[in-house]
């Protein structure tokens, strides 16, 4: 059959000859052969595949494949099918000709057992036989939802592999995960059947024209970037993606999902990277390509509740009670819009703010990438008189036009007054006319403008590339689990937060406006009372409980508020330190706690005298500073490169000495105590800053610890009973000496050890936080609601 439908293609001139078409077969299998994604966008890629590569030398045949009984499934397949259509430039006769050797060469299969896969094996197998065809390879595509990857690849691995030397590739669709533990546990089980080559994880967003070219443009452009493409003259980034439409109809999806998972985490993140990631010396070489990828992932500064602004259309609360059958006290926070504010600590782009924002029920449909310039210039002559496309006082930027919108088609945009953009002319064209439209408050005569000599849906390229095995345009497992592990942790801090209610369209008018200040998004206008919801519980409905714990003062607040609580009292300590001694010694406790107090101080606490600030260790993992299990580490990471402390106001603790770690022969404990003793007047700290752990254990002081809980040492090595083990940590009586102790304690994971701590006396040998008791000191405990009451 194949050898007849290869020669009736000969016919029309298509193909090369039978003899010349010796790269091998290639076998294509679409898993949801009949669903929505397959019936929009799929088999038109695969079409296109096939109009393109019919003269490449490879033969092919289409397998499509679902559960649905065979019958049904082919009548639904060929529907499909049937309505195929090529592209304009495309001749009738060719056109016809080609839709109908894809219909012969495409056939469909019920996939529901392992019994299944071994004959489409066979049936495969013995097709090439037939027609003396060497097997190039095979290509699954998984348009099947996520919870079933795991059973097909087992299936695809047992009895469905390709021989030696033809090569497979499996194509995967998102969503690849629910955050960081679910995208390991989906990756670990799909590693064990195939290899990270053969996987092709889809982010369609890379097959749209306009963000696929943001690298080529940057590497074709290099002469007039390289000045200009870092923090020096970038004023901010925008990254955007609107629709008009809402979640009806998809609510199952999007209770689960939200916007951030759907569109920021993959979409808009992937934009980010090309945007963010250092070029390699050769863009077209996909292992260079995703390993600048991975390390611009990891300059990328931590996000916290207050890096995001969220909304969610009024509607939506309806449409879920009645999609998914809830009951009318059903209250869901899951947002359907988001914008994030994403800073990068890479020497290019620190302090350049990265906008990321998306929604659904909004003014319009637009997806755009706009990289806004700072403009120094100050321009004498009027308005008027100026050349108005080349005047240095109008906005400069460039934007990667994803579609719709006012150009309604990819497009790349850069302002006349930046430069003449070199551009691929087989691929781009500049564009010309169109002059009243405006884009950004610009006439379109402002900028030099592109456009795609042959527009092609994202799909099409996609597949175009997992034919070629270009795999720089597809998510690998590396990539994937360093996203979520960017995006899980703001994930984890909004689980719970109210979004604000928008009603959608054009009413939402300034809404959804949202503005930066200090590092951090709010929304500029207060939420109007008709769209608040009167059965949400806000967290502004409770005040700041401050009383008492264990006999001492107690702050608590939801832990956003109690960390900017605790954070204006130590700037107001050491305001009064410095003002009364000179100096300010401040000892912080290591572990996650401490992080986004870090970060408030880096980004909120201009006024603070770090000039004269000491800052200490009060404990230390036996571990080299740089890392990354270092207190130390986490300490210059979230705080010291971002304040100026006098680097000889650093004093961190000397856990490696002689090219080795704690060892006591070395002395580092002695050489500690000696540097307090000749910094610290009285070895009494101002104040001491420390945690607790579920187990009771305060800085690295351990239930039963044999070192540090009494004793004239002021510094001991300990042992933990977690890795690393081996603790170097100030005592329980050097801590006791302070001017002031502040113990912080976070999350529902506390509130346990919390309780208990309320109850028992001075135990510190069970408990070695309960031992904690300046003897001239002030004590204050800082405890969020969750750990305070669950």
């Amino acid at each position: 059959m194949l050898r007849r439908v290869l020669c009736t293609v000969l016919f029309v001139g298509a193909l090369p000859s039978l003899a010349e078409a010796s790269q091998g077969h290639i076998s294509v299998v679409l898993l949801g052969a009949t669903g929505d994604l397959a019936k929009k966008y799929l088999w038109q890629g695969l079409f296109q595949l096939y109009m393109d590569q019919v003269s490449s030398g490879h033969s092919f045949t289409f397998h499509g494949a679902a559960l649905t009984a065979l019958e049904l499934g082919q009548r639904l397949m060929f529907d499909v099918l049937k309505k195929l259509a090529c592209p304009p430039d495309e001749s009738p006769n060719r056109c016809a000709v080609l839709k109908d050797q894809f219909l012969k060469l495409s056939q469909y299969h019920q996939l529901k057992t392992a019994e299944n896969y071994t004959v489409l094996n066979r049936e495969i197998e013995t097709l090439l036989r037939q027609e003396g065809l060497k097997e190039a390879g095979r290509i699954f595509y998984f348009s099947v939802p996520p919870f079933a990857y795991t059973e097909i690849a087992r299936h695809i691995n047992s009895s469905c592999r390709p021989p030696p030397g033809a090569w497979l590739r499996v194509v995967l669709e998102k969503p690849f995960g629910h955050d960081l533990a679910s995208a390991q546990q989906l990756a670990a089980e799909l590693t064990s059947f195939f290899r990270e080559e053969e996987m092709y994880r889809v982010d369609h967003y890379l097959g749209k024209q306009a963000v696929a070219h943001i690298l080529p443009f940057r590497d074709q452009n290099r002469r007039f970037l390289d000045p200009i493409w870092n923090r020096h003259h970038v004023e901010r980034v925008e990254i955007v993606l609107k629709e008009t439409v809402d979640a009806k109809g998809r609510t199952s999806f999007y209770e689960q999902y939200g916007v951030i998972r759907d569109v920021l985490q993959n979409h808009l993140t992937e934009a980010l990277m090309f945007l963010t990631m250092e070029l390699p010396a050769n863009v077209t070489r996909a292992e260079e390509v995703l390993q600048s990828k991975l390390q611009a992932f990891q300059s990328l500064r931590g996000l916290e509740k207050n890096s995001a602004v969220l909304g969610q259309y009024q509607a939506y609360a309806n449409q879920v009670q009645e999609e998914l059958q809830k009951t009318q006290d059903y209250i869901s926070t899951t947002p359907t819009f988001a914008g994030v504010l994403v800073h990068s600590d890479s020497l290019r782009w620190e302090g350049v703010p990265f906008l990321l924002t998306s929604g659904k029920a909004l003014d319009e449909r637009v997806g755009y990438v706009r990289v806004l310039f700072k403009n120094r210039a100050y321009c004498t002559q009027r308005e008027t008189l100026r050349d108005a496309g080349h005047s240095q006082c109008k906005a400069k930027q460039i934007i990667f036009y994803i579609g719709h919108g006012t150009l309604n088609t990819p497009a790349v945009l850069v302002s006349r007054n930046l430069f003449r953009p070199v551009m691929p002319e087989g691929s781009w064209r500049e564009a010309v006319g169109q002059s009243d439209l405006h884009i950004f408050g610009q006439p379109l005569s402002d900028y030099y403008v592109y456009s795609p000599v042959k527009e092609r849906d994202a799909y099409s390229v996609l597949i175009s590339n997992i034919y070629h095995g270009r795999k720089d345009f597809f998510i690998t497992t590396e990539n994937l689990l360093a996203s979520w592990g960017f995006w899980t942790p703001l994930l984890d801090s909004i689980s719970h937060q109210p979004p604000r209610l928008y009603p959608g369209g054009a009413e939402n008018q300034h809404l959804l406006d949202f503005e930066m200040v200090s590092g951090e998004v709010a929304f500029i206008l207060a939420e109007p009372v008709e769209l608040l919801n009167p059965n949400k519980l806000m967290p502004s409905d409770y005040r700041t409980i401050q009383s008492k714990f264990r006999q001492r003062p107690l702050v608590s607040a939801w832990s956003e508020d109690l960390i900017s609580q605790l954070a204006s009292d130590i700037e107001q300590t050491a305001s009064r330190t410095v003002a009364r001694s000179g100096q300010f010694h401040l000892a912080l406790s290591g572990g996650s706690s401490p992080v986004v107090l870090f970060q408030r101080l880096a980004r909120h606490h201009y006024a603070f005298p770090w000039k004269h600030t000491h800052i200490w260790l009060v404990d230390e993992r036996c571990v080299p500073l740089t890392d990354t299990e270092s207190n130390f580490f986490s300490l210059h990471s979230h705080l010291l490169q971002s304040v100026r402390v006098p680097y000889f106001n650093v004093h961190p603790m000397p856990v490696h000495l002689n090219q080795r770690l704690c060892v006591e022969e070395d002395r580092g404990t002695e050489l500690y105590a000696k540097e307090i003793m000749a910094l610290v007047a009285n070895a009494s700290f101002d104040l001491v800053l420390l945690g607790v752990g579920t187990d009771g254990h305060t800085a690295s002081l351990f239930p039963h610890s044999e070192n540090g809980l009494e004793g004239a040492q002021t510094v001991v090595l300990t042992e933990s009973p977690v890795r690393p083990h081996q603790r170097m940590s100030l005592s329980l009586p050097l801590i006791n000496k302070a001017r002031q102790v502040f113990v912080l304690v976070l999350g529902r994971g506390k509130h346990d050890i919390t309780a208990l701590l309320s109850r028992v006396g001075h135990e510190p040998r069970k408990w070695p936080v309960s031992g904690v008791n300046p003897s001239s000191g002030q004590l204050v405990w800082y405890v969020d609601y969750e750990a305070l009451l669950g």
